[in-house]
């Protein structure tokens, strides 16, 4: 069982405060994606595709990586490919598997809102690791 320890009011806040900062970030990310026209799903599953570069992308494994279910990751991915953002391929490894990757406007619109993420990210970093400071406890030997 879970070591269960009432937060105090510090805790409370520092607890606020980190959710509020991940909120206001999803926001910013939300808002930046609507601007090129995608949904924060379909902004997701083009960071997931493109995150992952150990082997091949399939509908499953973005589905696990999106939480969702293999139905919705499917039709997420249709979307994306009738606006000519993803592709579907044939494995190299399994003819027999269908893999996704990302066209050359999709690499474009992702870097663009890449790299404005994370100059959010790294404004918000000191409140986010405050709030992460405040919120650990120390370590019991």
């Amino acid at each position: 069982m879970t070591d269960i320890t009432p937060l105090d009011d510090a805790g409370y806040e520092a607890l606020s405060d980190f959710r509020y900062e991940l909120r206001r970030f999803l926001a910013f990310a939300e808002d930046n994606a609507r601007e090129k026209g995608l949904t924060v799903q379909q902004h997701q599953l083009l960071l997931a595709i493109r995150g992952h570069y150990a082997g091949d992308v399939s509908i499953n494994w973005v589905a696990e990586r999106l939480l969702i279910k293999p139905h919705s990751a499917s039709e997420l991915v249709n979307r994306l490919e009738s606006r000519s953002l993803v592709i579907r391929s044939r494995s190299e490894h399994d003819g027999r598997r269908v893999c996704l990757r990302l066209t050359p406007l999709a690499e474009q619109i992702l870097a663009e809102l890449s790299s404005v993420h994370r100059s959010e990210i790294e404004r918000i970093q000191p409140s986010l690791l405050r709030a992460l400071r405040k919120l650990s406890r120390p370590k019991s030997t």
